[in-house]
């Protein structure tokens, strides 16, 4: 890997004052200042480094605060000698990374983890670097991915900041720049690349030309990259505050292509109830607006018991509509229709996410709030009976306030009179589900009549009869909501009649 970088203008210095807020916020960490003193006194040198050192000038320009709880460190040490260092100090020590010369270790409440200095080298087949260990601070700063986090803060008295790449610059000036050339750093690691588009979408970056054209170029060589790893730096893309750039990012450079293809396929399919807008463009706003609703609904109900950043609900957002290219038909007088879209989409979503290697839990929900999610729209003006909603309220399950925000959040007409009107009804709807739950318990729709008392009634014992009555029942629970005993006996006797 090239240790030079790429030819540029000189970066403005860093002002002295940063640099003293980031020494300042070391210096308050107990943790560090014992770590600095412990590996010093044995004669080595211990730097804390990487998104560590970003963290904490983020913060600094941010008016201070604590370092994060989480802390990167690097050493000349080898690992056996780190392990000796910690030995009675630390709480507990870790050594699942020790082939490439990481310990972690729990000291004081913090999690440590420390790397011997690297050099590595790596085969551009796979991802995997021959280890090798590093001869000083430079060699191991120059294999890291960007310059933001090719800094360092000597945790020796000195409390030098090292910074061989305009890290700091960068950062302020909110560059994301690789330490030597771009196409080199993403060939040893094309993860790195999937790491830009993070980053655009934490920390508010802008990739320069290099970077964007050498992910551009060799955005198939993430193909290499296993797809656990892809789904962790995707979710970490979509979990932050602001990810659209990010995305638009990611697809604008082919990457998508690669591990995603259903988000690029939505470009210039026009949606038939926004035909100002493309369905991928559609689909980012819709991402847009749930985060924006998530976060406005988890700041009203400090109660809550939903999961904020919401990760099934930003995926349904942005994949809601990955039906429609499939279905995509050309009606008369210019009309596009994509019927069954939501179909089709729920099936695209449990392929892809399983794929990546996404949880069982979140691919269901994923899937299951894509098909949902054009329910809303038979609903008219209020038309739906009580046993529509009831209907809607059961299959939606515990998805239920996370179908209401998908469904809010799917309204982008630039109409306001349209806007207010699709708005208006969905209060209307969340008003008649109040107020059914409230008569009903919705959240908890069962017959009328349990397993025991079926087989009593009919005469017959545990089996497939049982379970078809008990269906029956809870369609019946649905249609005419909450029946005495007597009337659900005397409809089941009605309904077995039949059968036989």
């Amino acid at each position: 890997m090239s240790a030079t970088p790429p030819s540029r203008p000189p970066d403005p210095p860093v002002p002295p004052a940063v640099q003293e807020t980031v020494r300042a916020l070391v210096e308050l960490s107990p943790v560090l200042t014992e770590l600095g003193r412990r590996f010093t006194q044995a004669g080595f040198e211990v730097h804390l480094v990487g998104g560590s050192v970003r963290d904490a000038l983020l913060r600094a320009r941010a008016g201070g605060g604590a370092l994060p709880g989480d802390l990167d460190l690097t050493t000349d040490a080898r690992p056996e000698q780190v392990l000796d260092l910690l030995k009675g100090w630390a709480r507990s020590t870790w050594n699942t990374g020790i082939a490439f010369g990481t310990v972690g270790a729990e000291v004081e409440g913090a999690r440590v983890e420390i790397t011997t200095f690297r050099a590595d080298r790596y085969d551009r087949e796979s991802r995997n670097p021959e280890v090798a260990w590093g001869d000083s601070l430079i060699d191991d700063l120059v294999r890291r991915d960007f310059t933001v986090n090719a800094m360092a803060v000597s945790l020796g008295p000195d409390r030098t900041v090292t910074d061989p790449f305009g890290g700091l610059g960068d950062l302020l000036a909110k560059r994301l720049r690789t330490p030597g050339a771009a196409v080199d750093s993403f060939a040893d690691d094309p993860l790195r690349m999937l790491r830009a588009v993070r980053f655009v979408a934490q920390l508010g970056l802008t990739p320069a030309d290099d970077v964007v054209e050498a992910m551009t170029e060799m955005s198939a060589e993430l193909a290499r990259i296993t797809p656990e790893r892809v789904q962790v730096e995707l979710s970490k893309t979509l979990l932050a505050d602001r990810p659209r750039a990010a995305l638009e990012l990611f697809v604008a450079t082919g990457l998508a292509d690669v591990v995603l293809p259903e988000l690029p396929a939505l470009r210039m399919e026009i949606d038939e109830h926004h035909q100002h807008k493309d369905v991928y463009t559609h689909s980012l706003t819709v991402l847009d607006q749930a985060i924006t609703l998530d976060q406005a609904i988890t700041l009203d109900r400090a109660d809550t018991e939903a999961e904020s950043p919401d990760l099934v609900l930003r995926l349904a957002a942005l994949l809601h509509d990955i039906g429609k290219p499939a279905t995509r038909r050309h009606e008369a007088r210019g009309r596009v229709s994509f019927h069954h879209h939501e179909v089709v989409g729920a099936k695209l979503v449990r392929k892809r996410l399983t794929a990546l290697r996404y949880p069982k839990d979140v691919v269901e929900a994923v899937s299951r709030l894509t098909f949902l999610h054009l329910r809303f729209h038979g609903y008219g003006s209020g038309e739906w009976t009580d046993s529509a909603v009831r209907r809607y309220v059961t299959d939606a399950g515990d998805l239920l306030p996370r179908l209401h925000k998908l469904v809010r959040s799917d309204s982008t007409t630039r109409n306001k009179r349209r806007a207010a009107a699709l708005a208006a009804t969905y209060d209307s709807l969340e008003e008649r589900i109040t107020e059914l739950s409230a008569a009903e318990d919705l959240a908890r729709v069962r017959p009328d009549l349990d397993g025991n008392a079926i087989m009593e009634i009919l005469g017959v014992g545990p089996g497939p009869d049982v379970g078809r009555a008990w269906r029956f029942l809870k369609d019946l629970r649905l249609e005419r909501g909450p029946l005495d005993p007597d009337d659900a006996e005397a409809a089941l006797r009605q309904w077995w009649a039949a059968q036989t």
